[in-house]
C-alpha cells in the first residue's frame, strides 16, 4: 500500500491539473465507500464488463 501511495503522490505532482482533478474524484470515492464499509456491495468493473460482453456477443444458433 506503501508503494502505491508514493506512486500517486508522485504522479499527480506530474500530471496535468484535469487529470488529477479526473482522478481525485473516484480515489476520493472509493475512500469514502471504505470509510462507511461497503465496498462489498458495489460491483466490480470487471464482473460488469463481462456481463456486457455476454449481452453483446452473437446469439447462438
Amino acid at each position: 500500500m506503501d508503494a502505491l501511495i508514493e506512486t500517486l503522490d508522485t504522479r499527480l505532482g506530474q500530471w496535468k491539473p484535469e487529470t488529477v482533478a479526473e482522478v481525485r474524484e473516484p480515489v476520493t470515492e472509493i475512500i469514502g465507500l471504505a470509510d462507511q464499509d461497503v465496498l462489498d456491495l458495489l460491483r466490480s468493473r470487471s464482473l460488469e464488463q463481462d456481463v456486457l460482453d455476454i449481452l453483446d456477443a452473437p446469439a447462438p444458433r
